[in-house]
């Protein structure tokens, strides 16, 4: 029932700003105790997590990330969005978001190229 739909750019220029958007169904960001992630994957390595929207309107973002990450959410159309800025060919991933009381509920991934 619930469900998570990324959408974006899949070309990005280097040093360009990454800004994509979660689409969630069935259930309501502000839900309690939900959290709202993005995770990446890059070519050959494992899963990375990006940060966070949070039930209470807070925001969590990985430190080794955190001067070029920014998450923000829209209650009103029940999305959040992750803002990637200075992209360079290593942010090149399958990009994810992933929520509920844990990372219960998977969107389908959407590939992400840093080229120029």
């Amino acid at each position: 029932q619930v469900q998570l739909q990324e959408s974006g750019p899949g070309l990005v220029k280097p040093s360009q700003t990454l800004s994509l958007t979660c689409t969630v169904s069935g259930a309501s960001l502000e839900t309690n105790y939900y959290y709202w992630n993005w995770i990446r994957q890059a070519p050959g390595k494992g899963l990375e997590w990006l940060g966070a929207s949070y039930y209470s309107g807070g925001v969590g973002v990985s430190p080794s990330l955190k001067t070029r990450i920014s998450i923000s959410r829209d209650t009103s159309k029940n999305q959040y969005t992750l803002q990637l800025n200075s992209v360079t060919p290593e942010d090149t991933a399958v990009y994810y978001c992933a929520g509920g009381p844990f990372w219960n509920y998977w969107g389908q991934g959407t590939q992400v190229t840093v080229s120029s």
